[in-house]
């Protein structure tokens, strides 16, 4: 008896299956959009063409950093603007060559602010201990201090704390994401 079960229950599954696989879904008629129009040379022929109509308003790229209150806005990443984060390689806490000139940047605002305190926040990306991160961020804070003071930066106006991986920006789970964990945010504490 039970074996009769089974035997018409796999072959109802069968039936199932092939039915959904043959079936597929129904084809459904594609609306155009006014924006667009339609192509009639080369490989591209029959197909749409984007006419730029229903595109938004264009958004500047450029930004002073501060909001309408005069505090600095957030620009990139946790960073306060006009200042940039410092992006770091791989289990590494050194100042990387294509990040000195966003370092420079940031020193030369603080020297023209001279109130203006800042804390310069270490992160990692997700691999590793909880313990070994939070070293990890905690020396690349500490280089971001130091390479701000070594410009003439007042030692008094800069704080650090390592958040390890507790603070992601990107909860991607490859080096995309991981790169841009891997960084010094400059955040103003007035």
């Amino acid at each position: 008896m039970k074996k009769d079960f089974f035997q018409i229950l796999a072959a109802a599954s069968i039936v199932v299956s092939l039915t959904l696989f043959a079936g597929g879904c129904a084809k459904q008629k594609v609306k155009t959009d006014s924006g667009m129009t339609e192509t009639s040379e080369g490989a591209g022929a029959g197909m749409k063409a984007d006419t730029g109509e229903g595109m938004g308003k264009e958004e500047s790229l450029s930004s002073t950093g501060w909001d309408a209150n005069g505090r600095g806005a957030i620009i990139e990443g946790r960073t306060t603007g006009p200042m940039l984060p410092l992006y770091f390689d791989f289990d590494k806490s050194n100042i990387r060559d294509d990040q000195q000139d966003r370092m420079k940047k940031n020193g030369e605002f603080l020297l023209e602010t001279a109130g203006t305190k800042v804390r310069v926040e270490g992160n990692c990306d997700e691999r590793g201990t909880n313990e070994y991160n939070m070293a990890l961020g905690e020396r690349r804070a500490i280089n971001g201090k130091k390479y701000l003071v070594n410009m003439g930066v007042a030692e008094s106006r800069i704080d650090t704390i390592s958040y390890g991986e507790e603070k992601p920006l990107n909860y991607g789970h490859d080096e995309l994401a991981w790169s841009q964990n891997r960084r010094d945010d400059f955040v103003i504490s007035k």
